[in-house]
């Protein structure tokens, strides 16, 4: 008989460990730094010695726990109580419950699952629908498209950017499910009128979630540091269910958060449950069944380590960058702050000669700092509201505030010698007649490429050309061409 093919090895042959972790550290030598204050988006920063190595070691020591059964594990049931009582103490109301989480994306959607279930079982809505401000986090429109529910988008006050609370009242349906505010909105750091949007939703019989990944565990403390801070947790009547986040402002490793909700049970919903197959009983309180306690035991320690002194002194380091930074963009010529940011977060947009936010200007500033060693996030246009470059504060920047002023007033004016980034009009006109769901993957790669988004990872290193582009596409195509791009960076 033939012999049979020898099958391709899957992989190399095994490595000593040095030469493992050596390149390791080669790969992450080509990330932003994640320590040290300079990146301004993506990692928090607590700037305190030995946490780092404390997540590690906590980390570690529970690593091969499986978090999918506590009957066998009894420590995740401990450590879990323990983190969603810290939440609940800081930002709850007697007999909320809640559950640990890998992010704020999963909070998110474990909560409009829960309300989703809610409506389907006490009010017996059967096309739910979602009703939020045009600024709510992506997320919930992932939530949305995951679990079958309507996106009801409610446009933003145009000069504060909160939500419009009369304007979500009457966005709200007998089909509304969930209404959703958020402390602070991601993209420019102010706090919605969540009492006035909690009320509404309450008088309507309809359940109301607070986003407060970011805000959740910062406002509570910088309150406590006797800061003004509005009224935005579970003890605001209406409130329903909020999600916090340990891995922003807890100073957590990624992923580590937390969904609180009002009541056992209503928290109920959330869970999924099954004993209809043959194996073990299943209960997910989540949407992972099984995972590594490690995470959890991670956030537990370093929220144990700073404790609530550390971090109502973390919280004032936070605003005292603030402080610093807000009257020193103000004092730059074109710059102007968005709102009225109040936790953490600040988004400034840059104003041309005729007064009107100046995209080109905007992202090559972004190029500029990032060439100085300073990451800003980009944000592009949307609905009216400017393009603007985005900055999270954290304790490890509160010194560095001065160089980055001192930077940006040098990458502003090395910005305004450039020759300005224009879109061919023929080029977005022929854009916007595309269809991007019919577009081929010729046609898709071709589009990627005159984008300068092609050839997988091979992005230039100026992105202003390629952002520009971006923010003149329709928002539909964008989302094609930016899924393209992740794919073919995830290929192998």
């Amino acid at each position: 008989m033939p012999s049979e093919p020898v099958p391709s090895p899957a992989l190399p042959q095994g490595r000593p460990a040095g030469e493992v972790l050596a390149r390791l550290a080669e790969l992450r030598a080509q990330d932003a730094p994640t320590r040290g204050g300079r990146t301004f988006a993506y990692v928090y920063d607590s700037g305190l010695s030995g946490v780092d190595e404390l997540a590690a070691s906590a980390y570690t020591e529970f690593a091969t726990v499986n978090g999918l059964d506590m009957t066998v594990f009894p420590s995740v049931a401990r450590l879990e109580n323990d983190l969603v009582a810290a939440a609940v103490a800081l930002l709850g109301t007697p007999g909320a419950q809640g559950t640990f989480t890998s992010g704020g994306t999963e909070s998110i959607l474990l909560a409009v699952k829960t309300a989703r279930d809610h409506a389907r079982a006490v009010r017996g809505v059967t096309a739910p629908q979602l009703v939020l401000p045009s600024t709510a986090h992506a997320a919930f429109h992932k939530a949305a498209a995951y679990l079958g529910l309507e996106a009801v988008v409610v446009p933003v006050d145009r000069d504060t950017l909160r939500a419009d609370a009369a304007a979500t009242a009457a966005a709200i349906t007998e089909r509304t499910a969930l209404v959703v505010a958020s402390a602070p909105s991601y993209a420019h750091g102010v706090v919605d009128p969540v009492a006035e949007i909690a009320a509404a939703a309450a008088g309507r019989g309809v359940l109301c979630h607070v986003d407060a990944c970011i805000g959740g565990w910062l406002l509570p403390y910088l309150r406590r540091a006797g800061r003004d801070v509005p009224d935005f947790d579970l003890s605001v009547p209406g409130v329903t269910s909020l999600s916090v986040d340990l891995h922003k402002y807890g100073y957590a490793d990624k992923g580590a958060s937390v969904v609180l909700y009002r009541d056992a049970a209503l928290r109920r919903h959330q869970y999924f449950a099954h004993a209809g197959w043959p194996g073990y009983p299943v209960v997910n309180p989540t949407v992972q069944g099984t995972k590594s306690a490690g995470l959890l035991a991670q956030a537990w320690a370093v929220q144990r380590h700073i404790g609530e002194d550390g971090y109502r002194a973390l919280a004032e380091r936070t605003a005292a960058a603030a402080d610093r930074l807000l009257p020193g963009l103000r004092a730059v010529e074109g710059v102007r702050v968005l709102g009225d940011p109040q936790a953490g977060l600040v988004a400034f947009t840059l104003l041309g000669a005729d007064g009107a936010p100046d995209l080109s200007l905007l992202l090559h500033l972004a190029d500029e700092m990032r060439e100085r060693g300073w990451y800003l996030q980009p944000q592009l246009s949307f609905d009216g509201l400017p393009p603007n470059l985005h900055l999270t504060l954290t304790p490890a920047a509160a010194g560095l505030v001065d160089a980055l002023l001192t930077d940006l007033v040098a990458a502003l004016k090395a910005a305004r010698a450039l020759e300005p980034v224009a879109v061919d009009p023929a080029i977005a006109e022929f854009a916007a007649g595309l269809d991007p769901d019919t577009l081929g993957p010729e046609e898709v790669e071709a589009v990627l490429a005159f984008a300068g988004m092609g050839g997988g990872t091979a992005l230039p290193r100026r992105m202003a050309p390629v952002l520009a582009l971006l923010d003149a596409l329709p928002v539909p195509l964008k989302e094609r061409l930016l899924t393209e791009f992740v794919g073919a960076v995830f290929h192998v």
